[in-house]
């Protein structure tokens, strides 16, 4: 496996809500990550794919919501999410697309 694909595995996709444009102003993106990435892999993953020095990390686990599922019980996957904030002078445009 490449590094690449490494990191692509850490990083899932860009949250884009209203709460993340917000933070974006402070220089800070947020990134849904895999459940079981640690901070110190989530840093050199953004670092290598978008070339830019990150600051500081903060995650957060959002647990699954309990939904119906054609009248079955179900459970929502647990999500992790990265509030990357970057070192000044380096941005990310996560508007255009991976």
């Amino acid at each position: 496996m490449s590094a690449a694909a490494k990191h692509y595995d850490v990083i899932r996709k860009p949250i884009i809500t209203e709460k993340t444009t917000m933070a974006s102003e402070n220089g800070a993106v947020v990134f849904e990550v895999a459940i079981d990435a640690n901070k110190p892999s989530i840093k050199e993953a953004v670092e290598a794919l978008f070339g830019v020095k990150v600051k500081a990390v903060n995650t957060t686990i959002t647990k699954g919501k309990a939904k119906r599922f054609r009248g079955m019980m179900g459970k929502r996957k647990d999500v992790k999410k990265a509030y990357v904030t970057l070192e000044e002078g380096n941005t990310i445009d996560v508007s255009t697309g991976l």
